[in-house]
């Protein structure tokens, strides 16, 4: 968007101004009202999603978080019932849905619960997951995009508020408070603080992406009609690790393995549900050792085909969010824009010859 389509749309909703300080003072109002979770500094460089205990360790300006928070409503590993086998009894753990607070949520991550949402109310509903979803509220901010972030050429704006209650965009000594829902303002009507700001006063800039697919995104399906059989495939399983990061950190990825685990007392037991990866050789593997996708060309088309064209056709979702952590994280350094991008190249390679 625009400088002026953006100061169009925000201008919709009501807001405050709040200085830093003030915005401190919020997330203390916040944790009254539920448990708050943001952004924390992790090592030198890095950030993630953590219960806030001390207001001052949260961090408003950041690139993305190591991991989303996917983790939140889709536990890495989870208990989904514990059994005893002399008894033949099993039993279910109650799942935890009391009002959680997520602070300091960039627009892609928001679009990725959305995706998350239609993923498990489709077909066989997931009652964790979607108990887990019942009563969070999401407070999302601004960023400024590096050379990782691609979420505009996927059709997210770093200003996209669908699914926030509040909305903080960044100035130089604060922020402009946007009032997305009734839930964001009965919040900031409760806080009682904050200056009330005029259109007049907007002082929005357009931000630039630094990594951007050469196509848009409503064409990237059709162009995987015809890529299929693209050399890009093998190009970048020669370079692959096969260590699954790419799709443990995705905050769109939801395979699982479940494994029933027996204790040394051989009586009783638990079924365990873990995040699982098709990058993994053991993702598509049978009994008898057959595996559908042995090899890591097979694999990295695969998880691509999922993320801009399987999913896609069926939802109307791009299913890639452009947060870069895919990329970012690669021990082997593959970036998923540049797999798209020669994937659009040797697409229109192939549309020259037949026009030849």
């Amino acid at each position: 968007m625009t400088k002026e389509s953006i100061i169009s749309k925000l201008s919709e909703f009501n807001r405050v101004y709040f200085d830093k300080k003030t915005a401190l003072n919020f997330l203390s109002f916040l944790k009254t009202k539920a448990d708050v979770f943001a952004p924390h500094q992790k090592g030198e460089s890095s950030f993630s999603y953590e219960q806030v205990d001390d207001v001052a360790k949260v961090i408003f300006n950041y690139p993305r978080t190591i991991q989303s928070i996917k983790k939140y409503f889709l536990p890495p590993r989870e208990t989904l019932l514990s059994f005893n086998m002399e008894s033949d009894t099993f039993s279910k753990p109650e799942t935890d849905i009391k009002k959680r607070i997520f602070f300091g949520i960039h627009s892609y991550e928001m679009q990725a619960v959305k995706i998350l949402d239609y993923a498990f109310s489709n077909g066989n509903i997931e009652s964790n997951y979607l108990s887990r979803r019942e009563n969070a509220v999401f407070i999302g901010i601004d960023y400024l995009p590096d050379s990782w972030h691609f979420s505009k050429s996927v059709g997210i704006d770093i200003e996209a508020v669908e699914g926030f209650s509040l909305f903080f965009y960044t100035t130089t000594d604060g922020y402009i408070v946007f009032e997305i829902d009734d839930q964001g303002k009965k919040l900031l009507n409760e806080f009682g603080k904050g200056k009330k700001i005029a259109n007049d006063m907007l002082n929005i800039d357009e931000r630039e992406f630094k990594t951007k697919l050469r196509y848009h995104h409503n064409r990237l399906p059709r162009i995987f009609d015809y890529v299929q059989k693209s050399k890009v495939w093998e190009k970048y399983a020669q370079r692959c690790l096969g260590c699954g990061t790419c799709n443990l950190l995705c905050a769109t990825c939801y395979c699982f393995d479940v494994q029933d685990e027996v204790e040394l007392d051989t009586v009783n037991g638990s079924r365990q549900r873990t995040w699982d990866s098709c990058m993994l050789n053991s993702f598509a593997e049978v009994a008898g050792g057959e595996n559908f996708r042995e090899n890591l060309a097979q694999r990295t088309r695969h998880r691509v085909y999922r993320k801009f064209k399987y999913i896609t056709d069926k939802s109307g979702m791009m299913h890639c969010i452009g947060c870069g952590r895919c990329s970012r994280y690669c021990p082997a350094g593959i970036t998923l824009p540049d797999i798209v991008n020669d994937l659009i190249e040797d697409y229109e390679e192939k549309q020259m010859k037949q026009v030849i």
